[in-house]
């Protein structure tokens, strides 16, 4: 499946403010995510190869974890942990994505409300320059945060690539 005339993850304008540029790019990002991840509800759970724990559906969770670490917990200061990992399960957001349609349901409700609270925390803050501290790199800004959440997306899509044509042939969507 190639992307359609009605495909418009990338039809954002190429000009415009700083801010919005990146947050139309990271919107693409999720967009694709949410394209491969659709119509195959049973098989989200399915696993890369053994003993590999990838899964399109751990990666939605990996996301909504990553999401709520940036937006909620570092640059809001929330204490927000995360919804599918710890520290006594680190990989639990991929170990724990089981072929259960409430796991599936739950899963997509996470990202899609971690999403809904990063895209406020964007539109309102002050500017990119505002900041959070990360135990692991320091003091970040919110532009930081939004040019790492593009790399993560596009890396974990190339992933989501080969995940959907392994559970259904589907390629370049």
């Amino acid at each position: 499946m190639f992307p359609t005339a009605d495909d418009r993850r990338f039809s954002t304008p190429a000009n415009g403010s700083e801010r919005q540029l990146l947050h139309d790019m990271l919107r693409a990002q999720r967009n694709t995510l949410k394209l491969k991840c659709s119509d195959i509800e049973d098989d989200l759970a399915r696993r890369a190869v053994p003993p590999s724990t990838l899964s399109l559906l751990g990666l939605i969770r990996h996301l909504a974890d990553v999401e709520r670490l940036w937006f909620r917990q570092v640059l809001a200061g929330q204490h927000s942990p995360p919804r599918f990992s710890s520290p006594t399960n680190p990989d639990g957001d991929f170990d724990d994505a089981l072929p259960d349609p409430g796991v599936v349901a739950a899963a997509r409700r996470a990202w899609h409300d971690e999403i809904t609270f990063a895209d406020a925390f964007i539109a309102n803050a002050n500017s990119l320059d505002v900041e959070g501290h990360d135990s692991w790199r320091g003091t970040v800004s919110l532009r930081w945060v939004l040019v790492h959440m593009i790399e993560e997306y596009a890396r974990h899509n190339g992933h989501a690539d080969l995940l959907r044509e392994r559970i259904d042939g589907t390629i370049g969507m």
